[in-house]
């Protein structure tokens, strides 16, 4: 049986969390993170390769919840319900996770890879983002009778891209607008009743 880590992952994460929403992502250097977070440089190294897979990892992680959050509230037997629940879901995570919902809107994926291509992660994040774009097709053909492109960014536009403004226009807030939710669930709700 291996021994227990000395020092938790999440604790390494968040504290690459935190030098990178506070100082952007070039503070946020291995050492940097080691001072951080407590952990020795070589635990570092160790578990995640170097600085770009620390912050992969917190990336991934705060993808991870918000992707989970997302895909759960799509459960209604209503499609435009189930999209309703969708978006609020965005905002709710971003309610309870908004350093992590600050992390996506702040860490682009190209700031992980240093500019260098990287496989792995780009099919990692497209095996991620499947599921989410299977449900914006089904939620496609349900309310407008077809997956094409049209259809599905007229979903993903409701879905996605209203609480992604949504979300970055108030990130920098303490908190969240307490009305948010409900003013996100109408407009989604108008979006996708409205005829293509």
């Amino acid at each position: 049986m291996a021994p227990p880590r000395k020092h938790a992952t999440d604790v390494i994460l968040d504290a690459a969390r935190t030098l990178v929403l506070r100082d952007g992502p070039r503070a946020a250097s291995v050492a940097a993170i080691a001072e951080a977070s407590g952990a020795p440089v070589g635990t570092l190294y160790h578990r995640f390769g170097n600085r770009n897979g620390v912050l992969t990892a917190a990336w991934i992680r705060a993808l991870e919840r918000f992707q989970s959050r997302v895909l759960e509230a799509a459960t209604e037997a209503d499609p435009i319900e189930a999209a309703v629940a969708m978006a609020a879901a965005s905002i709710a995570f971003g309610r309870e996770s908004l350093d992590d919902a600050r992390l996506l809107l702040n860490l682009r994926p190209s700031d992980l890879l240093d500019g260098a291509p990287d496989t792995d992660f780009r099919d990692r994040l497209a095996t991620m983002n499947a599921p989410l774009i299977e449900h914006l097709q089904r939620l496609a053909r349900s309310i407008y009778g077809a997956d094409g492109p049209r259809e599905t960014d007229a979903v993903a536009r409701a879905i996605v891209d209203l609480p992604y403004a949504a979300l970055r226009r108030h990130a920098h807030e303490e908190t969240l607008p307490t009305w948010l939710e409900t003013d996100l669930s109408a407009a989604t709700r108008t979006l996708l009743a409205t005829p293509l």
